[in-house]
């Protein structure tokens, strides 16, 4: 079938509620954009987590609603306007025809085999891996972060293939779809733990990672707390942003073993003062490596016990 698309641009105070109401009238799904993308008024919008924006809206707002073709539109957008206390002459619109289209098939044509560093490919399940003999990871896109395609994921790649943790133990905090420590694994580790905090994430790993025949074991903070595992590592990295890994400074040191290594992402080149700061009283980082803006810290504790670790 095909649909069409009403398209309202409004101010930021009634862009999320004149959504809300366009649902209730009728309307299958809304989203809101920067009516200014792309132009030099345009103003992102960035979320971290336990800071995310308390709206999504800007202040110029664009709200497009899908219909089904053969509703009324016009009576979808007046009683919308009316529920959030506006007139429906003061909501113009516009109309969008959607033609149908093999949606499946259009998504899928967006993924492609991506190629990390010197030897790895993150393949969509529908490809076929470019280089059988390279490191492949079968991994599709969806509700956990990390395909490889960030940088941030693909600096950690990188990192980690450069230093392969052959009998090693990782720790992966913040694993999202548990691609590091897929990675880790598939390099050589031994025993490697993921943590994440949403246990959509943990599903999404379990799943990646039983589909690539590795062998990770993944937690909640509370779960692994009680899991009996040790609680340092050889190697802990950590792709998650700049707050909180500052907040989380202590914690993450604190995961690292005597002579082992911490890797950090999720920092742009302009945040590094700040977090190697944070992290100063417990580890001495640096960059390691940069791409589009982002960085990689690293670093290593001194062996044995003058390093203050137990």
């Amino acid at each position: 079938m095909s649909w069409t698309e009403i398209v309202i641009e409004v101010a930021r105070t009634h862009a999320e509620a004149l959504s809300d109401a366009l649902m209730e009238a009728g309307a299958l799904s809304v989203s809101v954009e920067d009516a200014d993308f792309g132009t030099d008024a345009e103003q992102p919008l960035f979320g971290e987590p336990g800071m995310e924006p308390t709206e999504a809206a800007w202040e110029h707002s664009r709200v497009v609603a899908l219909t089904p073709i053969e509703a009324d539109q016009a009576a979808i957008v007046a009683e919308a306007a009316q529920a959030v206390g506006l007139a429906a002459t003061d909501v113009a619109f516009t109309l969008r025809a959607v033609e149908e289209q093999d949606w499946v098939r259009l998504t899928q044509s967006q993924f492609e085999p991506i190629h990390i560093g010197k030897n790895i490919w993150v393949v969509p399940s529908w490809h076929d891996a470019p280089d059988p003999q390279a490191l492949v990871l079968e991994l599709d896109p969806g509700l956990a972060f990390g395909t490889g395609s960030h940088p941030t994921t693909r600096l950690c790649m990188e990192w980690l293939e450069a230093h392969p943790p052959v009998g090693l133990s990782v720790l992966d905090y913040g694993c999202g779809s548990g691609i590091l420590a897929m990675v880790a694994a598939k390099l050589g580790s031994t025993d490697v733990i993921g943590i994440d905090i949403d246990p959509q994430a943990i599903k999404s790993a379990l799943f990646n990672t039983e589909r690539n025949h590795c062998e990770v074991a993944y937690y909640l903070p509370d779960e692994f707390a009680n899991s009996g595992h040790a609680h340092t590592f050889d190697v802990v990295v950590a792709n998650i942003l700049a707050n909180p890994l500052k907040v989380m400074a202590p914690m993450l040191s604190g995961r690292v073993k005597p002579g082992g290594k911490l890797i950090l992402s999720g920092v742009l080149a302009t945040q590094v003062e700040e977090v190697s700061a944070a992290y100063a009283p417990f580890i001495k980082l640096s960059v390691w490596a940069e791409h589009e803006g982002w960085v990689a810290l690293a670093g290593q504790l001194p062996p044995g016990p003058e390093s203050g670790q137990a």
